[in-house]
């Protein structure tokens, strides 16, 4: 696998206001970007009273065709190296990737001395990433070391754990992106009844989860029955219509090859060994 670097900077907040629900309620609430000083990896992605909130720092590159490399080979997992301002020389990874904003997503454990503007060095590889035994899984998105820590060979199939498995019906914005390595996509929250019957308002920033009968391998959210796609929780549940907690695609197949083990902790952080 190849390692190359690919450089951001901390982004400022952009507001979006207002932000409309399906009931017509009306909100003004912080959106995407910047520093979040009290959102991590870990917390519930139903905690903040917001809309697309991002944890910790997002970062982008001011240059489209030089943030559209940033989008595609940053992998979750991957180190990340703060190179500029107060901060410089402390170190974080890569915890997801928004689509739409175009903005990766860092957990740097010390926020306190970065500043907007500060720019951040990423160690990304991952992208290209092939299980030689069984090729008609494909990876995107994850660190190497981090997908051996995860996921296991049972000699007949690849042990999957999530926190819960979505069924493919509840997904929404994002479906039908043509590059699943530089994107995510919502689970639609807009049925609290369905919601709290698959444990969606339990979910944590960098959680687990399976999407049932998605295939993900050429484009974000092809319904396939008989595929599913594991993907890992990157931002807050949202407001607006269609949207919801983010999920960036690591890994998806046939359900042949991929078997799922339901874990409560199954969560990036507890396998990154901070």
């Amino acid at each position: 696998m190849v390692m190359i670097s690919v450089l951001g900077e901390i982004s400022h907040p952009v507001v979006r206001m207002p932000r409309l629900d399906g009931d017509g309620n009306v909100y003004y609430v912080p959106s995407v970007g910047g520093i979040t000083y009290n959102f991590s990896i870990g917390d519930l992605a139903f905690k903040p009273y917001a809309d697309h909130v991002e944890p910790d720092v997002s970062i982008k590159n001011k240059d489209k065709s030089q943030n559209e490399a940033l989008m595609s080979l940053a992998c979750i997992g991957n180190e990340a190296v703060v190179v500029s301002g107060d901060g410089k020389g402390m170190k974080g990874f890569v915890i997801g990737k928004h689509g739409g904003i175009e903005h990766v997503i860092i957990h740097i454990p010390d926020k306190e001395k970065l500043s907007v503007g500060d720019k951040i060095l990423i160690k990304a590889w991952g992208q290209g990433l092939k299980i030689l035994e069984y090729p008609d899984v494909a990876v995107y998105n994850i660190d190497p070391e981090l997908f051996e820590r995860i996921f296991k060979d049972d000699g007949g199939k690849i042990i999957s754990p999530v926190v819960t498995i979505v069924p493919g019906f509840m997904m929404g914005s994002g479906i039908g992106a043509t590059n699943p390595a530089a994107t995510d996509y919502d689970i639609n929250t807009r049925d609290e009844h369905l919601v709290k019957e698959y444990g969606i308002d339990k979910l944590r920033i960098g959680d687990l989860v399976a999407i049932d009968n998605h295939d993900c391998k050429y484009g974000v959210g092809g319904y396939k029955e008989g595929y599913i796609s594991v993907g890992v929780v990157v931002h807050s549940n949202c407001v607006t219509t269609g949207h919801g907690p983010g999920v960036v695609i690591v890994m998806t197949g046939p359900k042949e090859y991929i078997e799922i083990e339901r874990k409560d902790d199954a969560n990036i952080k507890n396998y990154m060994g901070w």
